[in-house]
């Protein structure tokens, strides 16, 4: 219940004296439930998981110090007859997780018990933006997943395949090998298509001279590892082995410099600046990074706009990339612990261009 304190201490810091949280990977936070339906209720004194029938078992099982609620009406109605038992005056809600309807059903439930809605960002998020010593063990080992993958994946692709069936052979490695299931939509984009950032595998054919991006990542005991490599099928063209090695120089510009006490603006620009120093600026339209954890996008952000500061604990990908459309692209991405006094990779599939004939 650690976590439950440390979330009840930012209460004043939003002028609330509940919180309700229905974010599926903030419930999985706060108490452990992997349910698929069900909210929590968190006052000064009380924890509350709302759930129905089919999780009774589970939730008593997962949800330790939580008193387990089994709902008969709907969980908004259920919510304000708890809040009129806890006397809860000003309850905070989770406004990004929450759409309008479902604000105006809570909305008149609540009003009967008296109960105020107070829309809250952030607040278990930033929480989560340092990583425990549990929760970092379990990323390296969806990492060690994810290079494992990567290892297979050059074996077996070769020309005449489909973006698909790479797809589906990252997949099914990554599961046979202890994953849940892949983090996202695995990316593999040939040719012209890796000159889309999210270029989800296609029917497309893989042929000889071209390069294929290849990003997925491993979901593994609810958390997520993320990893791009791009690679090349035969010998391909000087334009593209000259855009290969400045995202590796700009990569491993991000890997050596990012440290804790920068900015996630000022790690983006540890490898925006070089891209754009060799006259590619105008082709890297992304994020240097993002967080990692129990959500593959979470934060810290590594982008022009960000003002969060590193802090060790945090985890991050690095991965710049170019894009040039009806040309090809490249992106190298790593996974990275802040640590002290600088980072800690935890992905190590190599990066040096790989030629696959």
């Amino acid at each position: 219940m650690d976590r439950v304190e440390r979330a009840r201490q930012l209460f004043e810091n939003f002028d609330i004296d509940a919180l309700l949280v229905t974010s599926s990977s903030n419930r999985f936070y706060l108490s452990g439930f992997k349910g698929s339906s069900g909210v929590l209720l968190i006052t000064k004194n009380a924890a509350v998981l709302v759930t129905d029938f089919r999780y009774k078992t589970q939730a008593a099982e997962q949800a330790k110090g939580y008193r387990v609620v089994m709902h008969t009406a709907p969980i908004p109605e259920e919510v304000a007859k708890l809040a009129k038992d806890l006397s809860i005056k000003k309850l905070g809600f989770e406004q990004d997780d929450v759409t309008f309807s479902t604000y105006r059903t809570y909305d008149s439930q609540l009003n009967e018990a008296e109960t105020k809605l107070v829309p809250v960002t952030g607040l278990v998020e930033k929480l989560r933006l340092i990583k425990d010593e549990s929760e970092i063990k379990i990323v390296k080992d969806a990492a060690s997943i994810a290079d494992a993958a990567f290892s297979h994946i050059i074996e077996f692709i070769r020309p005449g395949l489909t973006e698909r069936e790479v797809s589906n052979e990252l997949e099914f490695f990554m599961r046979k090998n202890g994953a849940i299931s892949s983090s996202f939509d695995i990316i593999v984009a040939s040719g012209y298509r890796s000159a889309l950032p999210h270029g989800v595998a296609s029917d497309k054919t893989i042929e000889t001279g071209e390069l294929v991006t290849l990003d997925f990542g491993a979901y593994y005991k609810g958390y997520c590892s993320d990893i791009t490599r791009t690679v090349a099928i035969g010998n391909v063209s000087d334009e593209l082995k000259e855009i290969y090695q400045v995202v590796y120089d700009a990569q491993m510009l991000g890997m050596k410099g990012i440290k804790p006490g920068m900015t996630g603006k000022e790690a983006d620009a540890l490898t925006r600046d070089y891209i754009a120093s060799k006259g590619y600026g105008d082709y890297f339209g992304h994020s240097t990074g993002h967080g990692i954890g129990l959500d593959v996008h979470e934060g810290p952000a590594l982008s022009v706009k960000s003002d969060t500061l590193l802090e060790p604990g945090m985890l991050v990908t690095v991965e710049p990339g170019i894009y040039i459309s009806g040309l090809g692209g490249v992106r190298i991405e790593d996974d990275a612990l802040i640590t002290k006094d600088g980072n800690e990779s935890l992905t190590h599939s190599p990066k040096s261009l790989i030629t696959i004939s």
